[in-house]
Order: structure tokens, then C-alpha cells, then sequence
């Protein structure tokens, strides 16, 4: 038997039963009995539960407005991010509790969050979100203090007398 192509060599190894050709990933929704889709987010050492429902836009951080919460418009726009590249603005209402770090690394672990929850309420905007990067744990933390040294890596001041 000759192969001619990639495709020839593909069938030829499943029809010998070397490889198996997987059929397309189906994605379910995970909606719970009311409505909402959960998912869990994190940046540094903040951690952000997430809830998302349809609504009107509304999104609610540790029982208050996001513009409370949030007081920089920067971080603001850092949560909206995820529900603006799926074009979803104002379609869902959002309500999370954030732990630990500070407002950055908070605002990060919520648009994390979000764009977790999107991709179980709606599993076809996977592959937006996947592009725009919302789906990547940013795991970047605080480098640890060594001994010997004032902080991570600035040492004390060396005197040669």
C-alpha cells in the first residue's frame, strides 16, 4: 500500500489501528437551577468567585458597585475586558467576592472569573476569549526574600573600606 499524502498516511494508521481519530469536543453549558454559571479566578494571591446570570449589566463586587469597589478607571475597564470581546455587554449581571492581594491583582483574579464563567454559560466563546488571553491564569507572584538581602534580590550597600 503507498501513501501519497497526509491524509493518505492518516487513514492508512487508523484503518492499522496505530492511532485513533478523535471526534470534536462538545462543550456543555454548566448552568445551575438558578440560571447562573459559576467559576473561580485568581491573580497573585487574590482569589474571585464569580457568578454570572442574563441581566442588564450590573456587576456587583463583594456587595457593592463595581465603580465603589474599583475606584481607578483602569481597573474598571481590566474587569469589563472578557464581557466586551464577546460583545456581551450589557447582557449579563455579574456578582463576585474577591479575597487576599490588592486592587490590581483583585480586579485580575475578577476578570479572570469572568471570562471563566462566560465560557460555561456559553461554551462557543471559548475560542474569543481563548484569543484575547482572559482564559490564562496569569501566574506571576511576588519573588520570595532571600537571606543575606534586604529584599528578593537588592542587597545592602557594599562598603570596600
Amino acid at each position: 500500500m503507498s501513501v501519497t499524502s497526509l491524509e493518505g498516511l492518516k487513514d492508512a494508521a487508523a484503518e492499522a489501528g496505530v492511532i485513533e481519530i478523535e471526534e470534536e469536543i462538545v462543550r456543555e453549558p454548566k448552568i445551575d437551577a438558578q440560571g447562573r454559571s459559576y467559576a473561580t479566578g485568581k491573580r497573585k494571591t487574590a482569589v474571585a468567585r464569580v457568578w454570572i446570570k442574563p441581566g442588564a449589566g450590573r456587576i456587583t463586587v463583594n456587595d457593592r458597585d463595581h465603580t465603589d469597589y474599583f475606584g481607578r478607571a483602569v481597573l474598571q475597564m481590566i474587569i469589563k475586558q472578557p464581557l466586551v470581546a464577546a460583545e456581551r455587554n450589557d447582557q449579563f449581571d455579574v456578582v463576585c467576592t474577591v479575597k487576599g492581594s490588592g486592587p490590581s491583582g483583585q480586579a485580575g483574579a475578577v476578570r479572570h472569573g469572568i471570562a471563566r464563567a462566560l465560557t460555561f454559560y456559553e461554551p462557543e466563546l471559548r475560542s474569543v476569549l481563548k484569543k484575547g488571553g482572559f482564559l490564562t491564569r496569569d501566574s506571576r507572584v511576588v519573588e520570595r526574600k532571600k537571606y543575606g538581602r534586604k529584599k528578593a534580590r537588592r542587597s545592602f550597600q557594599f562598603s570596600k573600606r
